[in-house]
């Protein structure tokens, strides 16, 4: 297995592939965002104009599956964000991997003299990886839906959301706040799982050479497919927790 560099900034251990890999991913997002609404024209809509308004629409239709369709309107642009940016995210490390070998450590780096030792005197570095394949990055995504689920349930819905903690009942108040705390760790650990797994057994194939090239590509369109499901799932898990905790069940 090939090790990250760290980049050490006082007490925090940064990693460097991911920290490049997220914010290319940013970048990416914003672009994509900006060229779909650049030059809108109802008479002649170029394809990517097509292609969004497509996605807004599955995105909204989705969105209204979990919620009354007139309270869909806010969480859209929301929506829409999280699908994107998890959607980039999750396919960036496909394409290519980029890898050095070391012979001396770089402590700097966080590669030590035992890891080298450790391997043979030869330790291969990646400077590039899908960010959702870090834990880190999958709990950031996790912990702000979190905060967002809860900060609406108190503003939008206070009585009902804090009521729900003691149904049906008074002694289920434990119960409740450990499905409540639940819910992020899932969704952080669902969304990482994955994307970790897949470029596990794309390292493991390109160990097999030119042999592995099939495989290589086969696993490839499927992880396509893997990433489009979970930027899906993440994004739809979101807008549920939100219809629960800050809309009120009589409005359904």
């Amino acid at each position: 297995m090939h090790e990250f560099p760290v980049w050490q900034v006082g007490g925090l251990q940064i990693d460097i592939s991911t920290f490049v890999a997220i914010t290319i991913s940013a970048i990416v997002t914003f672009i994509i965002a900006r060229l779909a609404v650049r030059n809108l024209s109802v008479d002649k809509p170029s394809k990517l104009q097509n292609f969004m308004e497509w996605a807004v629409e599955f995105v909204q239709n989705q969105i209204s599956s979990t919620m009354p369709i007139h309270r869909v309107k806010p969480y859209l642009s929301l929506g829409m964000t999280l699908i994107l940016f998890i959607l980039v995210s999750n396919l960036l490390g496909l394409p290519f991997g980029i890898v050095t070998e070391t012979h001396h450590p770089h402590e700097a780096l966080g590669i030590t003299q035992a890891m080298i030792d450790d391997k043979d005197g030869e330790v291969e570095i990646a400077w590039w990886k899908s960010p959702t394949a870090d834990l880190s990055v999958t709990s950031g995504l996790a912990l702000i839906t979190f905060v967002i689920v809860h900060f609406l349930g108190l503003k939008l819905n206070r009585k009902h959301y804090l009521k729900h903690y003691f149904h049906p009942y008074p002694v289920f108040f434990p119960i409740n706040v450990i499905e409540t705390l639940s819910k992020p760790v899932t969704l952080a650990l669902r969304l990482f799982a994955n994307i970790f797994a897949g470029e596990v057994l794309i390292s493991t194939i390109l160990m097999m050479g030119w042999v592995g090239t099939p495989f290589l590509i086969a696993w490839q369109g499927f992880s396509l497919f893997v990433g489009g499901v979970q930027a899906f799932l993440f994004m739809i898990l979101t807008m549920v927790y939100i219809s629960q905790s800050a809309i009120h069940d009589e409005e359904h």
